[in-house]
């Protein structure tokens, strides 16, 4: 699809719709009086998840959406998460336990970007998946992910690529053909990978931490702890504006400040934390020595009560009217059974203490995610309204809870060394390489310890033949490899070595391209022809039946293609035996490494001349004269690959870059010279 005519979706924000794959299309009613008894019983299923989760934007909402412009009617919504990703991938896992526990939907979610979740699987995509033909072809089903396959002689279920499907389409295909829409193992371990270690990341990525607060936000976070992102984001984003009002703090006087335990996402105290700030001196905020043991505490309180104080400037005093309470709303009675059936109240008395704290989380969920208005309370307003409505606080009482605070968080996980950083990288690396073999570990679970023992052996022993199995040889052919194959319009193909892609063939391409390069034809061989060739790859046999056609087009026309390459080859030879006839009266033969070198030493892997041999010595310049004497190449080439790399100081650069690329790794430099 053009990329003008393509619906774009606001930077920073995911979309996700929930899609009935088998829909009663009898009655419009009827569907949505289904659809709208799943979003209560969706939203129960995720409330225990959700109610206690910190968003840094806007927080995951469902709402019915009836049929319009060829979308079916769904259950859908759009977060704008920010800076935080993790909220991205954290919606991605809901929506992955929602399309397990209910199988009769199926979920699609895109950003900015598309399709986000191929990006994670994208060194495992077959060739003809790529943006363009992506669209409405991933979904999650099942618990797993799916894409719609195109069709090929062995199956011929699946879309064209060249066809867009339509979503109602899609749902039909995938309930029609689930098994030939799974994702491959690799790419569905690419994305389990990335989804790795949840609901625990909810827990391990909050931060607790002390801080110098005003009692008024001590109180406001007692009751509402997820108002913390919008204070941080106001003071985060603020501007000379917004500043004028922390002047004279008239919601919350700096005068009441208690020392409190205040939780946050990592993303928002890195945040708060890292941003240099001082104070007004007319807002009556002082902060200690930096000497000071709670010097940070009283920092981070100064900040998130800015903060707080910029959110309360941009609003208005509270209506004095009451808001309708929670019961009146239809849905919260079958909202609440659901909670019951899910067994929310963990078998708590009704009444009791416990059994009130979860029905006022459970209330507060109910109004952000469920009973949304369309003039919705910004966070200042929320905030001004908790103020008003809270019991006044008993400002002694808060400073004795001062000593039983919870001990907080170490923050040292924001200070990453360049060990760390190298050890991250290659641990991602890493988990490419192997995200195609965790499937098959799984199925010999009950020989975890003998094989992890036989997986370290193994481990140290390729270390030891790696080391031993540096050679310059490599790095040369490695480089002779790249070059001479030849790459499409879309840029270079890098070749795959054998860790990282299993061996196949595919003897009719093998067979198709030994013809084209046997016989003189016109057209050269194509890299493609000798391609890795995944035997997973959609579009072979599209390959083959174009190989056919081209070769019943070049049937006899290979004599005047014959003629004419026999004439370009003479041509091209006699303007380089000008050329080097031009280049013989200069310098820059002299600035080459001539073939007079040992091949035995660098056939070894080593580039050390011989005793006899050298460069040219004096009086050579005549003989060179008379003729010409071919250059070593793969010396000239590794001598300038090592000089780049000594150049660059152990940092990243171009060679580095490239060697890399290849699969070619070389050891340190350790020759201080």
């Amino acid at each position: 699809m053009d990329a003008l005519q393509r619906r774009v979706v606001q930077e920073d924000m995911v979309e996700y719709q929930l899609f009935l794959i088998q829909p009663d299309v009898s009655t419009f009613q009827h569907t949505e009086e289904h659809l709208s008894h799943l979003l209560e019983e969706i939203l129960a299923k995720v409330a225990p998840l959700l109610m206690h989760y910190i968003w840094q934007n806007q927080s995951f909402n469902l709402k019915y959406h009836p049929e319009k412009g060829g979308v079916p009617a769904h259950i859908g919504g759009s977060t704008q998460f920010g800076d935080n990703v993790e909220d991205e991938w954290f919606i991605v896992y809901l929506l992955k336990q929602i399309t397990e526990a209910f199988p009769e939907l199926a979920a699609r979610v895109e950003d900015n970007d598309g399709e986000f979740l191929l990006i994670e699987a994208a060194d495992y995509l077959p060739k003809w998946l790529n943006p363009d033909t992506s669209e409405n072809r991933v979904f999650l089903s099942r618990g797993e992910l799916h894409i719609l396959p195109c069709p090929t002689r062995s199956s011929p279920v699946g879309v064209s690529r060249d066809v867009i499907p339509s979503v109602a389409q899609a749902v039909v295909l995938l309930s029609t053909h689930p098994e030939a829409c799974r994702a491959r193992p690799k790419i569905s371990s690419a994305l389990e990978k990335r989804l790795q270690g949840y609901p625990e990341r909810i827990r391990t990525g909050l931060h607790r931490a002390h801080c110098f607060i005003p009692a008024g936000i001590a109180m406001v976070l007692a009751q509402r702890p997820d108002l913390v992102a919008p204070a941080v984001s106001a003071f985060y984003l603020r501007d000379p504006v917004d500043l004028q009002a922390c002047r004279s703090f008239k919601s919350f006087p700096p005068d009441t400040r208690v020392l409190t335990s205040v939780t946050f996402t990592r993303c928002l105290y890195a945040q708060l934390q890292q941003q240099q700030f001082t104070p007004d001196r007319r807002s009556g905020f002082t902060l200690p020595p930096r000497s000071h043991p709670q010097y940070i505490s009283h920092e981070l309180g100064m900040k998130l009560a800015h903060g707080f104080e910029i959110l309360c400037s941009k609003c208005r005093l509270p209506s004095s009217e009451p808001d309708a309470p929670v019961s009146c709303n239809p849905q919260w009675k079958g909202f609440m059974d659901s909670l019951k059936r899910n067994g929310y109240f963990r078998g708590e008395l009704e009444g009791s203490a416990r059994y009130r704290e979860l029905t006022k989380s459970a209330e507060n969920f109910f109004k952000q995610s469920v009973a949304s208005k369309s003039s919705d309370m910004s966070a200042g307003e929320e905030v001004l309204q908790l103020l008003h409505s809270c019991v006044p606080f008993n400002l002694e009482e808060l400073k004795k809870q001062e000593s039983q605070l919870p001990q907080e968080d170490s923050d040292s996980w924001l200070d990453i060394t360049a060990q760390d950083l190298e050890r991250m990288l290659q641990e991602r690396s890493r988990g490419r390489a192997d995200v195609g073999s965790q499937n098959t570990s799984s199925t010999k679970h009950t020989q975890h310890v003998g094989v992890a023992e036989e997986r370290t052996k193994e481990t140290e022993d390729d270390k030891e033949k790696e080391e031993a199995g540096y050679s310059l040889v490599a790095v040369s052919q490695g480089m002779k490899n790249f070059l001479n194959a030849m790459s499409s319009h879309e840029g270079a193909e890098l070749p795959w070595t054998s860790s990282t892609q299993p061996f196949s063939f595919d003897p009719n391409s093998m067979a198709n391209a030994l013809d084209r390069l046997l016989g003189s034809k016109e057209e050269e061989l194509d890299s493609d022809d000798l391609d890795d060739g995944d035997d997973d790859d959609d579009d072979d046999d599209d390959n083959d039946d174009n190989d056919e056609e081209r070769e019943e087009k070049e049937e006899g026309s290979t004599g005047p293609a014959e003629m004419n390459g026999t004439e370009t080859l003479d041509s091209l030879r006699q303007y380089m035996d000008q050329m080097d006839q031009e280049l013989l009266s200069t310098n820059i033969g002299q600035s080459f490494n001539l073939t007079n070198y040992n091949k035995a030493g660098l056939d070894n892997g080593s580039l050390q001349p011989s005793d006899t041999d050298g460069l040219p010595r004096e009086g050579g310049v005549e003989e060179t004269e008379e003729e010409i004497q071919p250059l070593d190449v793969d010396l000239n080439l590794v001598t300038n690959l090592l000089e780049s790399l000594s150049c660059q100081a152990g940092l990243a650069g171009p060679a580095s870059n490239l060697l890399q690329s290849l699969g070619i790794h070389l050891p340190p430099n350790s020759d201080p010279s």
